[in-house]
């Protein structure tokens, strides 16, 4: 089993480096930390990048998983080897890019690329955002998987990961005491679906609702609460179609909760599985394809 400690950053190709590069200053409120070879390195918490725009295909999608020792991220390579997971090691270069002392990276079975991590560099200062988002840091991905029950085994099976609750048949898995680190979505093709970052609280969701209106950015879903994660939340549209969310108010378990929880079945097909305010999404991974 291939413990996972947390998610540590999600890099992203865009035809538009500079674009991208206002909206997370300016809509979403990270901190630039870097321009590295077209590259642009944001952060959102005490660790030294948490999401990267790069020059390259919108398609482009990477996101790196934290393990604890050396030890762990070879015997990780060796566990995906046997499970007949092609492995490739990271180059100094790459490991260079990404501010890790190591990482593997493979595909996972619906052809999203992963990295697993070691060593990941945290910043010597404390996190300075570029508007008052109310941004406490980078929380959890939406994957697009084109089986999710297949995925889930490979996550819950090689992987770490623990369903915390199921709609329909997209898993969302803990890898550590938060509901969910992992959400897996249906959809024909590979790719981070959503990026999620927490913030202080409902009072930060209004204020960026009103904020997201007069911009013009397109909200896709919320104001609203899950029934799942407890979690409030605002989903919007960012660059290359990508989604981003806000939430305050996520479901931490504690070790006893963790012992005894028994994931919980919703309805796919029932708004209320996703929303227990109203909220209807405008996501299309989050709609019944009936």
């Amino acid at each position: 089993m291939i413990d996972l400690l947390d998610v540590r950053y999600v890099r992203l190709g865009t035809r538009n480096v500079e674009e991208a590069t206002r909206y997370a200053k300016e809509i979403l409120g990270l901190e630039l930390v870097r321009t590295e070879q077209g590259a642009r390195y944001f952060r959102s918490d005490s660790r030294d990048h948490t999401l990267v725009y790069f020059e390259g295909d919108p398609r482009d999608h990477a996101t790196g998983f934290e393990l604890r020792t050396a030890e762990e991220l070879e015997s990780a390579a060796a566990a995906l080897e046997s499970a007949r997971i092609k492995v490739r090691a990271g180059s100094k270069e790459e490991c260079e890019q990404r501010h890790v002392n190591a990482f593997v990276n493979f595909i996972d079975p619906t052809g999203n690329s992963i990295d697993l991590v070691y060593r990941p560099h945290h910043s010597g200062r404390r996190y300075f955002p570029s508007r008052d988002a109310g941004i406490t840091g980078f929380s959890h991905i939406g994957l697009r998987s084109n089986d999710p029950g297949r995925d889930e085994l490979f996550w819950t099976g090689i992987l770490s990961a623990k369903v915390s609750d199921r709609i329909g048949a997209s898993p969302l898995l803990r890898i550590d005491g938060v509901h969910h680190k992992i959400a897996l979505f249906p959809s024909t093709f590979a790719g981070v679906q959503h990026i999620n970052h927490q913030v202080e609280s409902i009072d930060d969701i209004m204020r960026a609702w009103y904020m997201l209106k007069e911009k013009g950015v397109k909200i896709v879903f919320g104001p609203g609460r899950h029934p799942t994660s407890g979690a409030m939340f605002l989903y919007f549209e960012g660059p290359d179609g990508m989604v981003y969310e806000y939430s305050t108010g996520v479901k931490v378990f504690t070790e006893e909760e963790e012992r005894t929880h028994h994931p919980r079945q919703f309805p796919f097909d029932t708004p209320s599985s996703f929303c227990m305010w109203g909220s209807k999404p405008d996501i299309p991974e989050f709609k019944s394809k009936d």
